[in-house]
């Protein structure tokens, strides 16, 4: 009888076992480190806004602080001041949804205050919320949107 050669059945199915047990141990790992990156990525747009609304409120004097749209564009104008990417400017990157307010500002004269508000779209995209304001001060907090009172970033 000749002997033939090749995999029995048991041998590709133990080999089957043993990458779906690798796969069950690194997916868990690798949702987590994107949620981290992602984390990272809205601190990272954050600090961009912050000094972004602190250039264009030294460039835009009669305005102020501005809202995303306006710090956004490629005008180099008060409505369109170039200072952020289109992305982060229209308000979501990297799972996270960012929101700028301005206010403070007396009747017809430029915005003084402004608050950002980084928040992930999901618990698969983040799970810290992120708060900022004129301090520069990044604040998190992890199961509701954060405030001015929460703690700040160590």
């Amino acid at each position: 009888m000749r002997k033939q050669k090749g995999f029995s059945l048991i041998e590709l199915l133990i080999v089957v076992a043993i990458i779906l047990i690798i796969a069950a141990i690194a997916i868990p790992n690798l949702l987590r480190s994107r949620i981290a990156a992602n984390e990272a990525s809205a601190v990272g747009s954050i600090r961009t806004i912050n000094t972004s609304e602190v250039t264009y409120a030294t460039t835009y004097n009669n305005v102020g602080f501005a809202t995303l749209p306006d710090l956004g564009g490629t005008g180099g104008t008060a409505t369109g001041a170039g200072l952020i990417d289109s992305v982060l400017a229209s308000g979501t990157k990297s799972g996270y949804v960012f929101a700028v307010t301005t206010g403070g500002a007396a009747t017809g004269g430029p915005a003084t205050m402004y608050t950002v508000n980084g928040d992930p779209q999901n618990s698969q995209t983040g799970q810290r919320h992120f708060y900022s304001d004129q301090s520069g001060v990044i604040r998190n907090n992890v199961s509701t949107a954060a405030t001015g009172t929460d703690s700040p970033l160590q």
